[in-house]
């Protein structure tokens, strides 16, 4: 529903800014349009992703296809920055060395921004409550959640309407002082702002999703968590090593190295694996594969792996 709104906001957006911007000749509104436009491949690429990755697993993609809401997901970013701001910093740059373009039907633009503010607004809005419904449902502060989260659809519909409503604030004030001073080196100057935004967005986006993409380890509370479960088990003397990684929105991939009691038999650690993962299924809802492995906690090769990993001994409950 987020990604929804964002979209059919940002269409109506897009077409009202660039008549505008040919209305009255200002680049800056020209840099809105093409931001809309940005803004609206986007949503396309975040419905893509959220359908795609939706699809179950099979024999050439046994781990699902989680990961692709990741892959359209940066694929958005990069858009947000060629169609958007690349566009715009052109335009301002155009602007300010170029002639000197005289600005006609100025409350043309006023109106279109003022439209555009209420509908991105409304986006917006809808952006922030889902943030904060997840965030509550997570027991995690607002920005926390934006600084973790595994969901890049939500998160890039918030960063991308909170751009659109800054990109508005510059586009009005590029109109306003190039009406009041007559110079469109304004204008221009509100343009090259804009860029600038899209740009600074489409690498906060772009290096979360790529982070998701390479292979990231799933929130440190579930993996503390999971980690105190397995020390909690009687038959486990040592949680050895202990690997996450995101394999979609809510969807984490467990692989855990453990030190079994001695005293049992192949029968009795077989019989453990079965039970200890059931009832990691049943705690922890994210969990979609899990991998147990036997291991001595002694064993040298084993422990110089995990130092060289994390560069020092985990203590349990971290």
């Amino acid at each position: 529903m987020t990604v929804l709104i964002a979209g059919g906001a940002n269409a109506a957006i897009g077409v009202l800014k660039l008549v505008a911007g040919l209305l009255t000749g200002s680049s800056a509104m020209l840099a809105e349009a093409a931001h809309s436009v940005a803004d609206t491949t986007t949503e396309g690429l975040l419905l893509a992703a959220l359908r795609r990755s939706a699809r179950r697993p099979d024999r050439r993609h046994p781990f699902g296809y989680g990961k692709e809401r990741f892959f359209w997901a940066l694929i958005a970013a990069v858009s947000i920055f060629v169609s958007g701001g690349v566009f715009a910093i052109y335009e301002g740059v155009s602007t300010i060395l170029g002639e000197e373009a005289e600005q006609t039907l100025a409350w043309v633009a006023y109106a279109v921004l003022g439209v555009s503010f209420l509908l991105e607004g409304t986006s917006w809005l809808q952006a922030v409550r889902q943030v904060r419904r997840e965030a509550t449902a997570e027991e995690t502060t607002f920005f926390r959640w934006l600084r973790a989260t595994d969901d890049p659809t939500v998160k890039t519909v918030f960063f991308e309407d909170s751009a659109a409503l800054i990109g508005l604030v510059l586009a009005f004030a590029g109109v306003g002082l190039h009406q009041l001073t007559g110079s469109g080196v304004w204008d221009g100057i509100a343009s090259l702002l804009i860029g600038l935004l899209l740009a600074g967005v489409a690498y906060i986006l772009g290096r979360t999703n790529k982070g998701l993409l390479i292979g990231r380890q799933a929130d440190l509370r579930l993996v503390t968590a999971i980690r105190r479960a397995l020390d909690e088990r009687a038959e486990v003397d040592a949680v050895v090593d202990l690997l996450t990684m995101q394999l979609g929105t809510d969807s984490v991939l467990l692989c855990a190295r453990l030190d079994f009691d001695d005293a049992l038999g192949a029968a009795d650690v077989e019989r453990a694996c079965v039970e200890i993962d059931a009832d990691l299924r049943e705690r922890f809802a994210d969990l979609a594969e899990i991998f147990l492995e036997p291991v001595p906690r002694t064993d040298p090769v084993m422990r110089e792996r995990v130092l060289d990993r994390y560069g020092r001994t985990l203590a349990p409950g971290t």
